[in-house]
């Protein structure tokens, strides 16, 4: 299955960030990260490749939110 995932960007009525969109895709990376160290160290119950392909989704959506803000701050659409 391969949906599409939508997000807004939150925004005032200036247009400034109200996310640190740093944080957030840094927080989806060390989540994907975190996962991959469990299934390396032999944890128990988790699916290797469940995880990656999880871990590259989550890398993936964070690489959309980075192109959605610079886009936001260059005035451009992405």
């Amino acid at each position: 299955m391969n949906r599409e995932v939508t997000l807004p960007l939150i925004v005032d009525d200036r247009g400034t960030l109200q996310v640190a969109a740093a944080d957030v895709s840094k927080l989806l990376r060390t989540v994907g990260g975190r996962w991959l160290h469990l299934v390396e160290a032999g944890e128990d119950g988790l699916d290797e490749d469940t995880v990656a392909a999880l871990t590259i989704e989550l890398a993936k959506l964070a690489d959309r939110i980075d192109v959605a803000c610079i886009a936001h701050s260059s005035g451009s659409t992405p």
